[in-house]
């Protein structure tokens, strides 16, 4: 077994120990270790303890591995870009046991794929990805990096979506659209034509409110 860590004690945090412990049970593979977080700030329902902070990780002296469990992308990027400045670190893609991805289909480092995914076939997942409860993504789909679905995303075959950009719970994205990078999309929404990088869109169909510069549409 393969000493753990998560990053991040929140709500997600949590939810992604259940995921592993369950994995566990049908495959032991990773001893978790514990959480790395603020040991100043309060946490509740913790299974394991808070073992350090990002600094106590930057400069584990052993091999270890580490999945960042924060659904912010802005803040997920920062996090993964200053940890892997530790050679001892690696970020292994964490799939859930009832999880399917199909045939020419990947998921690059760092990755969560949670409880209830279905990927089809020959689609990409890129790093640190995190594909939430119940999501679905079509043939020949690719996520970009840092890439946040919140649960219950529909995403339609050929569709590609920018690096950052975070899909709120229960929207539905038609095939062969382009969303830009560090797009937000807001719950339920139908997304139904390109989308710029750096916009909120709301709705069903959904609309473009805000392009993040001071720019409202």
């Amino acid at each position: 077994m393969r000493d753990l860590v998560i990053v991040g004690a929140g709500g997600f945090g949590r939810e992604v120990c259940w995921l592993i412990e369950e994995n566990n049970k049908r495959k032991p593979q990773w001893q978790i270790l514990g959480f790395v977080d603020d040991p100043h700030k309060p946490h509740e329902r913790l299974r394991y303890p808070i073992v350090g902070d990002d600094e106590w990780l930057l400069n584990y002296a052993k091999p270890i591995c580490a999945v960042i469990c924060i659904a912010n992308t802005t803040i997920r990027g920062r996090i993964a870009q200053r940890l892997k400045q530790n050679p001892h670190l690696s970020f292994p893609v964490i799939q859930a046991h009832d999880a399917l991805i199909g045939s020419g289909s990947t998921a690059g480092e760092g990755s969560i794929i949670c409880s209830g995914v279905k990927i089809t076939v020959d689609a990409t997942i890129g790093d640190f990805c995190i594909v939430n409860l119940n999501c679905t993504v079509g043939h020949d789909a690719c996520l970009d990096n840092l890439v946040t679905l919140y649960p219950d995303v529909k995403i339609s075959g050929h569709v590609k979506i920018g690096q950052g950009s975070e899909i709120g719970t229960g929207t539905a994205v038609i095939q062969g659209l382009s969303l830009g990078e560090r797009c937000v999309v807001g719950a339920g929404a139908a997304v139904i034509s390109d989308l710029p990088a750096d916009c909120t869109a709301v709705g069903v169909p959904a609309r473009v409110i805000k392009v993040r510069g001071g720019e409202t549409i």
